[in-house]
């Protein structure tokens, strides 16, 4: 068994997709139009078959809007993404007006920083030492 795809919920689909694409780097993977919404999925450039992120429209549950403000509230990252060096992630994403709510830290093994989506989500960055 293997992750083949997670999600988060978004509050636009294309600013998602600006936001998950130019800044954060990922790719395009699929984007299907289904009436008002689009199953649209992004994928690391390094690994283009790999998981699938879903970028799912927040609007279509009623409990979608209250979880993501619950979690951003308490400061808990929706989800976390790997990378290779936190801190020059951190610089480079700083660099192009990202706002972050947890610099870089130290934890043990795992160098972690939280970054605002603008979608609505604490997103977690994380390397290995």
């Amino acid at each position: 068994m293997r992750i083949n795809m997670s999600s988060v919920l978004v509050d636009d689909q294309e600013k998602a997709l600006r936001f998950y694409t130019d800044v954060l780097g990922f790719v395009k993977k699929a984007e299907i139009p289904l009436g008002e919404y689009r199953w649209l999925t992004v994928v690391s450039p390094d690994d283009p078959d790999g998981t699938e992120l879903a970028l799912e429209p927040d609007s279509g549950h009623p409990a979608a809007k209250p979880y993501k403000t619950a979690l951003a509230a308490d400061g808990v990252p929706l989800t976390s993404f790997a990378v290779d060096d936190v801190r020059a992630e951190f610089d480079r994403l700083r660099g192009l007006g990202v706002r972050f709510t947890q610099e870089p830290v130290d934890m043990g093994p795992v160098t972690t920083a939280v970054l605002d989506d603008t979608c609505g989500n604490l997103i977690q960055i994380m390397d290995s030492k």
